[in-house]
């Protein structure tokens, strides 16, 4: 049976109202903070030093609910992490990827990424796969195999993004940490969407060849370094059952850790090291504007890039010559589940600030809509941007207060604390339930 999209935007009663329905936020009894997934983490919460700082803020991030097996085995690569956002992103980045080295018998990135939707997807005659191990013996049986992992879980569609996809609704508590008790999952996508395409037979079922070794282009510093260590905790926990597993093509996978520096030239000096080792396949980048600048160097150089995290809806139909995937869903899905949420909690007003770049003009731009389609007229709805390394924001306060709105979204990463921190010093009381 097919899974088709749940986030549908909440239209009944929405039409623009002077007078705004009781517990509806307001200039004077607080307004509702939204955030997105770039900011809805316990790592991001910590950044405030005021207990309760951003209590009732809530926001959407793509997320699977982890069994407890999965975040055991996390916890033994990395037994310190706050957060697993995208962890299970970045291991099936890495699991998708070592599978279909070893259905196409070799590590040229080329040839590897006519297989990459095809372990994914369901063919007459193929097994449904969820342990690394079990996909590995089935592919030595020469069977066709269809991963269903901790993140992708029904197929890759032909652009390479999940043809489904689960997000969760989070909520600040007290402490400024995300109150799990209160986190909503839902559904969204088709599995219709899947690629019904088969891929090309190789012949090459347990054939020996080079080593596969893949770059983690993944963050330790910068503005998103907050989700490195899970990403990375994820992708090294792959390589790990994947080499108990007996490894690829007869040989141990190796990973070589990287840093993009959440930084368009950082992540490309990676990228060309990388190049420079050559490493066929690497996974990331995290973010949508790496990856729209680094796409056309990965056609140029031949390599595949496996993003966990990178959402704009622009990757979708980038020109990658079919050298880019991702394991998280497109921000149209998230645009969705946030617009959802806005008019949930009784929007009539809204001020979006968004950071300057393909995330968050993406998320903008694709809120707004949602928004307006709900019944937010367009004279309710304004926003403004900042830059990564902006330091004042007068003019975005500024703003606010002159909107009046009864709801603030904010989309950016971990430097937008200090967008809402500024808003809090100029006296805008955000509301606390």
């Amino acid at each position: 049976m097919a899974i088709t999209a749940t986030l549908l935007v909440a239209a009944g009663g929405c039409a623009s109202n002077p007078t705004r329905p009781a517990g509806t936020g307001s200039i004077d009894t607080g307004i509702r903070l939204y955030g997105t997934d770039g900011n809805m983490s316990n790592s991001f919460g910590a950044d405030f030093k005021k207990p309760g700082a951003i209590t009732g803020m809530v926001g959407t991030t793509p997320l699977t609910a982890l069994t407890d097996d999965f975040k055991q085995r996390l916890d033994q690569v990395d037994p310190n992490l706050a957060d697993d956002n995208y962890a299970g992103e970045s291991y099936d980045a890495v699991v998708i990827s070592a599978l279909a080295v070893a259905v196409a018998g070799t590590t040229n990135p080329t040839t590897v990424a006519k297989y990459v939707d095809g372990v994914t997807n369901l063919q007459p005659g193929g097994v449904e796969c969820t342990q690394v191990k079990d996909c590995l013996d089935a592919i030595a049986e020469g069977k066709d195999i269809a991963y269903r992992g901790v993140a992708v879980r029904n197929g890759l569609t032909p652009a390479g993004e999940p043809a489904t996809a689960s997000y969760g609704t989070l909520h600040f508590g007290q402490n400024n940490k995300i109150d799990d008790a209160k986190t909503e999952f839902v559904s969204a996508g088709n599995t219709e969407d899947a690629s019904k395409q088969t891929a090309p037979s190789s012949g090459a079922h347990g054939a020996k060849s080079t080593q596969l070794t893949l770059g983690l282009l993944l963050p330790k510093t910068g503005a998103v370094a907050y989700l490195g260590p899970q990403m990375f905790a994820g992708a090294h926990l792959a390589v790990r059952e994947l080499n108990a597993a007996g490894g690829i093509l007869g040989k141990p996978v190796v990973a070589i850790d990287g840093d993009d520096g959440t930084d368009v030239n950082k992540a490309t000096a990676q990228f060309n090291a990388f190049v420079s080792q050559n490493v066929p396949i690497m996974i990331g980048p995290p973010s949508s504007g790496e990856a729209t600048a680094l796409v056309p160097k990965a056609v140029a150089a031949g390599r595949i890039l496996f993003s966990p995290s990178a959402t704009s809806d622009g990757l979708s139909t980038i020109d990658d010559h079919g050298l880019f995937f991702r394991s998280c869903p497109p921000d149209s899905y998230q645009s969705q589940a946030l617009a959802d949420v806005i008019m949930r909690g009784g929007a009539r007003r809204v001020f979006i600030v968004a950071r300057d770049d393909a995330y968050g003009a993406g998320l903008r731009d694709g809120v707004s809509k949602d928004l307006m389609a709900a019944g937010i007229k367009q004279d309710d709805l304004t926003s403004k941007t900042y830059s990564d390394d902006q330091k004042d924001f007068g003019a975005i306060t500024k703003a606010v207060k002159d909107f009046k709105p009864d709801a603030v979204m904010v989309a950016g990463y971990e430097e937008s604390a200090s967008v809402i921190s500024a808003l809090q010093a100029d006296g805008i009381k955000f509301a606390q339930s």
